[in-house]
């Protein structure tokens, strides 16, 4: 249990870091692994809306009938909550890449 744990650490780990560097594909996995819980984590609609919005803004299609498929199981707070965290990663890794 303790090394699927670590390794399941590592991948979210690796998928935030290329996140960060801006690999779409590592966002619209972030939104999977938090809309399904898979990967060790707990289920987060909140933020698998924020990757799912964030690969959206990149050019994934999928990631746009997935982030409007959770919406329909989100409130209107919550949806508000996901894109503000969303601007608030795009804010953060613009200013790590200047």
């Amino acid at each position: 249990m303790a090394n699927s744990l670590k390794s399941a650490a590592f991948l979210m780990d690796s998928r935030l870091a290329d996140a960060a560097r801006g690999n779409v594909q590592a966002l619209f996995d972030l939104g999977v692994a938090y809309s399904t819980g898979s990967g060790g984590i707990d289920v987060d609609l909140i933020e698998a809306h924020k990757w799912f919005n964030l690969a959206a803004l990149n050019g994934n299609e999928e990631a746009v009938y997935c982030r409007a498929e959770i919406s329909d199981e989100m409130t209107a707070r919550e949806i508000a909550e996901a894109q503000k965290a969303a601007r608030a990663w795009l804010n953060a890794t613009q200013r790590r890449a200047a």
